[in-house]
């Protein structure tokens, strides 16, 4: 297969530099943008496959020349070097199975995180069919083993439950993202059991889902799988310290 590689982007280009894809004599893997831009990259890629060549640089205006209407202009580098590893997938944990955990769970499988549903109750996962899950008696000791960065989603059955996961995403100070179902009443009840513990609620997102109205499980999994990944793609993703001011 010949690897094509974004080795040069000026101006308003739809992939950023270093996004790359396979191209074989009957299927490609991954995208360096679409449009005529790709479809040029793979006519080139099987020009190579079918000469035995091994290296070639296109330069690519990205305007009326080929009629792709970004503006800017991409240099691509074609080999046959193996593709880079990608990087691992930032985790979203999400603790509950319940309706809104299982709509947010698919929402998030075709994204480029890694997800995983975790929840005591085996009845509640088993109608989860396809979704990287855990059952554990105990939730909470799965944020203790996060890798730093984690996003944590909080739709459990138990207010209380609920109150001690967020605690411990908050304390961890890690956090990507730290969100829990409910209301201003619950969050303020939060707000006092983290004080309490010596924890700074100010990290936490209650309600998730830019406080929407629509209680359907699958609306609110849409808003909230936005909301997730707007925080995992921003520049800094870390929550505020765990311990409250003083």
């Amino acid at each position: 297969m010949i690897r094509v590689r974004i080795t040069r982007a000026r101006g308003s280009t739809p992939r950023e530099l270093g996004a790359e894809m396979l191209v074989g004599p009957d299927r490609t893997l991954g995208s360096i943008g679409g449009g005529q831009l790709e479809y040029l990259a793979i006519d080139r890629a099987r020009q190579m496959l079918a000469r035995g060549e091994a290296l070639a640089v296109m330069d690519i205006p990205l305007g009326p020349e080929i009629g792709q209407c970004c503006g800017g202009r991409v240099e691509l580098t074609l080999d046959r070097e193996p593709a880079s590893p990608p990087p691992p997938r930032p985790a979203v944990l999400i603790f509950g199975a319940g309706h809104v955990g299982r709509a947010l769970a698919r929402a998030l499988l075709p994204l480029p995180v890694s997800v995983r549903l975790i929840d005591p109750r085996a009845a509640e996962l088993a109608l989860a069919p396809g979704v990287p899950q855990l059952l554990t008696p105990l939730p909470e000791a799965e944020v203790r083993r996060a890798r730093p960065g984690a996003a944590h989603v909080i739709v459990t059955h138990d207010h209380a439950l609920d109150f001690l996961i967020a605690a411990e995403a908050l304390a961890r100070g890690d956090a990507a993202y730290v969100g829990m179902i409910g209301s201003a009443t619950k969050r303020t009840g939060f707000a006092r059991f983290a004080r309490a513990r010596g924890i700074d609620p100010s990290g936490l997102t209650c309600p998730i889902g830019a406080g929407i109205r629509d209680k359907r499980p699958e609306v609110i999994a849409a808003f909230a799988a936005t909301e997730i990944m707007a925080r995992l793609l921003a520049p800094s993703t870390a929550t505020t310290p765990a311990h409250a001011p003083a």
